[in-house]
């Protein structure tokens, strides 16, 4: 491996930690065109990054992320930071001529999104949407099976995307729950991910009829400096309003005909990142849970008269998608390998000049969607995209 692709990191908490882990790893486990190498980690608190990058390996630190987007050591830009955070620095990015590897959801609406799709175009660079539930070896080779007619024609999608981390009324009011640094609650949050992989599986999304509902009004507020992941502590007795939703539902129509439903909530009790999906066909059915994201469920209507039911696959074999690149068969995978997938695929799509997916374009389509069900639920009526 002799071609090296120096990345710049902007955020280093959660997501900054699973980024930085897949960068480190896909070398080590795929066959890489080009070794990435961690250049120059950025945040704002100075004492805290440098810890960071100390223990991830990164080269560098920055507090001024402007500086590591137009540093001519950067090849690819990796936003590892909340929405409303993207749209500045992927366009910054992108006019510089940098790779971008970004977080979902894509931006805070359709005209940042628009706009960031026409820029990375505009300049030629990759720009790659991580949504990483696409690129687990259960999803991957569910797509294979639908593609390979397994199910038939799809008429049905249903998906649940539940979590519960919000349930306490006493929770403090995170960046999460406020319209101007989250834009939605779960619509945008959760049901990024439940549409794209709908996109991904079943197609795209013609006409959307959603309902939205706040539980609890006002918060305590909370100490950002504290915030980890979905925790923070309170600051104060003062109290603010959450401004987003609680929980949303939404039902659509397919353009191929098929109908579908997407719950998304964090007052599911018990739930702590249910994300499920169930897709019903003319020859068959496919059942997935993240939770237990090795397998596979799936029903065939040629099986013989008899033995028919839900069989299980276990998505650990060197014939599944990406499952190869790690252990033997049965030896299960975690939620940190999809970004290692991710990564791999990204470097390859860097080196050979090919398309990655999802892209800013998928960004924008999914932000179509969601919005449209924000309309729904503010307009009480059906929109159509």
């Amino acid at each position: 491996m002799t071609k090296q692709l120096n990345v710049g990191i902007v955020g280093y908490k959660f997501m900054g930690r699973a980024h930085s882990n897949a960068w480190l790893k896909a070398p080590l486990f795929f066959d890489l065109p080009a070794k990435p190498v961690l250049k120059i980690a950025c945040g704002r608190q100075e004492s805290s990054l440098r810890e960071f990058a100390q223990k991830w390996g990164w080269e560098k630190t920055e507090t001024d992320w402007r500086k590591l987007v137009s540093s001519p050591e950067i090849d690819i830009v990796d936003i590892a930071l909340p929405q409303n955070l993207h749209y500045e620095i992927a366009m910054a990015a992108a006019k510089e001529g940098k790779h971008i590897f970004c977080e979902k959801p894509l931006a805070m609406n359709r005209k940042q999104a628009e706009e960031m799709v026409k820029v990375c175009e505009d300049n030629k660079v990759k720009h790659y949407l991580n949504h990483n539930y696409r690129r687990t070896p259960s999803v991957a080779f569910a797509k294979k099976m639908i593609e390979d007619g397994k199910i038939g024609r799809i008429f049905h999608w249903r998906c649940t995307y539940q979590q519960d981390w919000i349930v306490d009324p006493h929770f403090p009011l995170t960046w999460q729950l406020r319209k101007e640094t989250a834009q939605a609650g779960p619509q945008w949050d959760l049901n990024s991910h439940a549409v794209d992989l709908a996109h991904f599986l079943v197609g795209d999304i013609e006409t959307v009829s959603c309902l939205m509902t706040n539980f609890i009004k006002e918060r305590p507020l909370a100490d950002e400096t504290t915030s980890g992941n979905l925790s923070a502590a309170t600051l104060g007795d003062q109290m603010g309003e959450v401004t987003v939703e609680d929980a949303a539902l939404m039902m659509v129509r397919f353009k191929n005909g098929a109908i579908g439903s997407f719950e998304a909530t964090r007052f599911a009790t018990g739930r702590k990142n249910g994300l499920r999906f169930e897709i019903y066909g003319s020859k068959g059915s496919i059942l997935f849970d993240m939770e237990r994201m090795n397998e596979l469920q799936y029903y065939s209507l040629a099986d013989e008269e008899g033995t028919q039911g839900f069989r299980l696959i276990q998505t650990t074999e060197s014939v599944h998608p990406y499952a190869g690149h790690w252990w033997p068969a049965g030896h299960i995978i975690g939620y940190e390998h999809a970004f290692v997938h991710a990564v791999a695929d990204f470097v390859n799509a860097v080196i050979h000049d090919t398309v990655i997916e999802p892209n800013f374009y998928d960004g924008l389509k999914i932000i179509e969607v969601l919005e449209a069900g924000i309309q729904s639920a503010d307009l009480n009526k059906q929109v159509v995209l």
